[in-house]
């Protein structure tokens, strides 16, 4: 896209992507980086997820540095943590995993925060933090085997996804919707603005579907 400075996501996630799509933007690559996700001792739900975006910022950097295509872009990272109180729930991948989340997120109130970390083309690091409260409604256990079932609960963060099946679990959200879902579009696209990121470049001719 010629025009507009270049942008990498240091994501995977299709849904992060998506995200991103939405509000007119195509990253010029996706650097994905091998961090490892487990919080650590005692850690803070808002703490660890400041800490593994910055993680997954500073290794696409590094990344973006080697690639002469690459340098000088912005990038953008993120980490979605979902919390109980003061527990961190798992990124589900195993069966016993998520059916512990759906056990423990049922009938009560969570908090969802995801920590983006912009990198600017002079390598300065711009940080923001937002929660999210939801509150789910009692699932019975035919619900969770049902959803268990599905498989749309693989590697989500607190075993589910709310953009599938598991927004009919959702009685009540106060906060940012696509917070819940992976990356939250108001704060980042705020972030990048600030920056001299033009957001409304790709705007033009997009058709929404």
């Amino acid at each position: 896209m010629l025009g507009r400075p270049k942008i990498v996501l240091a994501s995977g996630s299709p849904r992060r992507l998506a995200l991103l799509n939405q509000a007119g933007i195509e990253p010029d690559a996706l650097r994905p980086a091998d961090v490892d996700e487990t919080p650590k001792r005692g850690e803070l739900p808002r703490a660890c997820a400041n800490r593994l975006a910055r993680a997954k910022a500073d290794a696409a950097l590094k990344s973006v540095q080697l690639d002469d295509e690459l340098r000088g872009s912005f990038i953008i990272s993120a980490d979605t943590v979902v919390a109980v109180g003061r527990r961190i729930l798992p990124k589900a991948n195993l069966v016993d995993e998520a059916s512990q989340c759906l056990r423990l997120l049922s009938g009560r109130n969570h908090r969802v925060y995801t920590a983006i970390t912009l990198v600017t083309p002079k390598e300065a690091f711009r940080q923001r933090l937002v929660e999210t409260r939801v509150r789910f409604k009692r699932l019975s256990e035919d619900d969770i085997q049902a959803y268990i079932g599905s498989g749309e609960w693989r590697g989500k963060a607190g075993g589910y996804a709310v953009q599938g099946i598991a927004g009919s679990f959702v009685v009540k959200m106060v906060g940012s919707y696509t917070n819940v879902v992976g990356l939250p579009l108001y704060e980042t696209t705020t972030l990048l603005a600030g920056e001299g990121f033009p957001i409304r470049f790709g705007w033009l001719n997009t058709v929404a579907v």
